[in-house]
């Protein structure tokens, strides 16, 4: 299914949110749109198009694993400046660039802003779709992510002060008795806290506890 933004309606986020990937086209011309939506439809998956960066950003993306293909010269923003302002709003999207006037001071600000991959036109449609599928992958992967962190903050929620306190603590590299000495505690209370932390951490292990831990944001660990 295609749907073009530049010529519909808009329609609530809710409505696309799905598991199922969905690929974004971003180009200000309408044939090139047309083309690319075509293609993706071919190949399985839902296209949405918008004819500008401004369009995309005031719809925003679709709540499941997505693709951009945005070519970079457009009027109004670039794609490049989309780019820049996905990843300032905390929500970066994988981003396929694809246009006809490329560089290589592009394709390097690109790549080294998280861009999967810099085509220039014309490109061959396998190429274009491997580079898609590539991109849903890496999304897939990070929504997981970013599922598991959100998991671990709740989870952290649970902890009670003192808790909290002796999981920094541990996280720090400290032994029992440190803690039990810092907070003025016994040993023994150190390790229930310890155990409860853990517990409702739903780890099993040091290392797993560790993984979490390095994964929540600084703010919540501090």
């Amino acid at each position: 299914m295609t749907i073009d933004r530049s010529l519909s309606q808009p329609v609530s986020r809710e409505a696309y949110c799905s598991l199922e990937p969905i690929v974004i086209i971003v180009d200000d011309d309408a044939s090139i749109r047309e083309a690319l939506a075509e293609l993706v439809v071919s190949a399985g998956l839902e296209a949405l198009c918008y004819a500008s960066t401004r369009a995309f950003l005031e719809a925003g993306a679709p709540d499941r694993p997505c693709c951009l293909i945005v070519d970079v010269r457009m009027p109004g923003a670039s794609g490049l400046e989309l780019q820049e302002q996905l990843g300032r709003s905390g929500d970066p999207r994988p981003i396929v660039f694809l246009t006809g006037y490329g560089d290589i001071p592009m394709t390097v600000q690109a790549m080294k802003a998280g861009a999967v991959d810099f085509l220039t036109k014309p490109v061959r449609d396998q190429t274009l779709l491997d580079a898609v599928h590539m991109a849903i992958a890496k999304d897939r992967i990070q929504r997981e992510r970013a599922a598991e962190v959100k998991h671990s903050i709740s989870r952290y929620a649970t902890l009670t002060p003192r808790e909290r306190e002796v999981l920094q603590q541990v996280m720090s590299g400290r032994l029992n008795k440190q803690i039990a000495f810092a907070l003025g505690i016994s040993e023994v209370t150190v390790k229930l806290h310890r155990s409860n932390a853990m517990r409702k951490m739903a780890t099993t292990s040091m290392g797993q506890m560790i993984r979490i831990w390095e994964a929540l944001p600084i703010e919540v660990r501090a």
